[in-house]
């Protein structure tokens, strides 16, 4: 696979470029359009799709099946502190073989590699069969609701499936290729207000007290086996993210606590079993509440078929690494590609920099990443 020039990797000055551009979600900052006019070149029918502040960009070269998809976001998280970054967050910058810069790793280096791979492959094959698409919204590290999500509605209106799709999303763990993902774990969240009576501490007869009504029906939930997970699933995982309570004033106890938390569940479980479940606890500790549920994401599980089998040996070629197959960490855009594709991989760079300070990949896996992406479509597309 030829450099960019000078022994560079050929993905770098085009992630450098998106990387200059400042996307913090939901903006796109001009990313989409700059791949778009580098796709066309090659051949590409490039459809931005604006859903309220949201960019997406749906291209695709070719008309048949099979439809090799490509998918991943422009939109980055915010930088946090400036003054502790060790260079500037958009200003690409080259330390000690590593690439610095936010969405260096999660996921604007996936993208470059999206483009070279697809490069490569057409001038090999400007007559493949199938098409090729790519599919890039910059409302991914956001709330999610105009970006893929509007975009699949769009392409299911119109029949048009995909029937491979790897997303960039940064997989990797300790070294690039060690772990894909083919699946990902639901998300439920909660809203617990309970009420009590709100009273001078000096007078506890008087007095009832949320927070200690609340305690012993969140220590059970702590406790409770949700389910046992299964072959694909780590066990359904029950966690609190904040607690609520007080006037501000010590010597008061407070009306009323506000409880959030969050299920990551598999298949084992479904949000309305988990929903009743939570209900039936919290009823036995007759408490006097309120609960209002946020449905983040299903549980999907990608079949491991032709496209894993495709990737890992692509992998395994270019890193040596046997890649496990995992559905560990958060949500991504792949639950919704899943309803018009079968078979979705997710593969990116080694993730223990995403969404901190100092953001960051190293050199060489810019330089392998193009490679297992212009083998898999290789096998995929003869």
């Amino acid at each position: 696979m030829p450099d960019a020039g000078g022994g560079e990797p050929a993905a770098l000055e085009l992630v450098k470029e998106l990387i200059a551009r400042k996307s913090v979600t939901p903006e796109d900052g001009g990313c989409q359009e700059v791949i778009a006019k580098r796709l066309a070149r090659a051949g590409f029918s490039c459809e931005p799709m604006k859903f309220g502040e949201v960019s997406n960009l749906w291209a695709r070269r070719g008309t048949g099946h099979p439809v090799v998809c490509f998918a991943g976001h422009t939109d980055v998280v915010p930088t946090g502190p400036l003054h502790e970054w060790h260079s500037d967050p958009f200003v690409p910058t080259i330390r000690d073989g590593r690439l610095y810069g936010r969405g260096a790793a999660d996921m604007k280096s996936s993208i470059a590699a999206f483009v070279v791979a697809a490069e490569m492959f057409l001038q090999e094959r400007p007559n493949h069969s199938g098409s090729i698409a790519l599919l890039l919204t910059s409302d991914e590290e956001g709330p999610a609701v105009d970006g893929t999500v509007r975009v699949v509605e769009t392409l299911k209106r119109r029949n048009e499936r995909i029937d491979y799709c790897i997303v960039g999303e940064p997989t990797s763990v300790d070294a690039l290729g060690d772990m894909l993902k083919n699946g990902r774990r639901g998300s439920l969240s909660g809203k617990l207000t309970v009420r009590g009576i709100q009273g001078h501490v000096a007078y506890p007869h008087l007095v009832k007290n949320p927070v200690h009504l609340v305690a012993p029906a969140l220590a059970e939930m702590a406790k409770t086996q949700w389910d046992r997970g299964n072959e694909s699933f780590p066990p359904t995982s029950f966690q609190v993210s904040s607690i609520h309570a007080g006037t501000g004033a010590a010597n008061v106890v407070p009306g009323s606590v506000e409880v959030d938390f969050n299920f990551r569940f598999s298949t084992e479980s479904s949000d309305a079993s988990l929903k009743k479940r939570v209900g039936a606890i919290l009823d036995k500790h007759g408490l006097e509440y309120a609960l209002d549920w946020t449905l983040g994401a299903k549980p999907f599980l990608s079949k491991r078929g032709e496209l894993a089998q495709t990737v890992m040996k692509a992998g395994r070629k270019h890193t040596g690494r046997s890649a496990e197959l995992s559905t560990t960490g958060g949500t991504s855009d792949a639950r919704f590609i899943i309803e018009i594709c079968p078979e979705v991989i997710e593969l990116g760079p080694v993730n223990a920099s995403i969404h901190k300070l100092n953001e960051h990949i190293a050199l060489a896996e810019l330089e392998t990443l193009p490679r297992i992406y212009l083998d898999t479509l290789r096998a995929l597309l003869p």
